[in-house]
């Protein structure tokens, strides 16, 4: 399965759910298992993923913070948004991808989905930092 934004994502923009301005915003690592059930057509909630979420040294169930930039490229008539990088120090375990969300800082239930970064396969590091880079960008033209 490749990286992509779940088909909610639009949707949860243009109704205010999601605000890329002002909210705050997660990435949370998830199995080989969770990478290939994902489906950008249902997956609208955090809950949808949880199952799927790794368990590991040096993370913390439900992710790490997530900053987003905003930017006009104009030569293209378009608004980007990039989620920017997040590090877990010392990370011990094996992960397969991540997903982006919305965190409203209770339920998963209530948390609206961003993406999916397909890391190509799985990751396992011992002690060593585990960098997620600038991977999902949203672009509206």
């Amino acid at each position: 399965m490749a990286s992509f934004l779940f088909n909610s994502y639009w949707d949860d923009v243009d109704r205010g759910n999601i605000i890329l301005a002002t909210h705050t915003f997660r990435v949370m690592l998830i199995t080989a298992a969770g990478v290939a059930a994902a489906n950008k057509d249902t997956w609208t909630k955090r809950s949808d993923a949880t199952t799927y979420e790794i368990t590991a040294t040096g993370y913390t169930a439900g992710g790490a913070v997530c900053a987003v930039t905003l930017a006009q490229e104009l030569a293209g008539d378009r608004q980007v948004a990039t989620f920017g990088t997040v590090t877990w120090p010392g990370f011990t375990g094996s992960a397969a991808g991540a997903v982006y969300y919305r965190s409203r800082g209770g339920a998963a239930t209530a948390d609206e989905l961003v993406g999916l970064n397909d890391f190509g396969g799985v990751v396992t590091l011992t002690a060593t930092p585990l960098v997620i880079a600038n991977t999902i960008r949203t672009i509206q033209n």
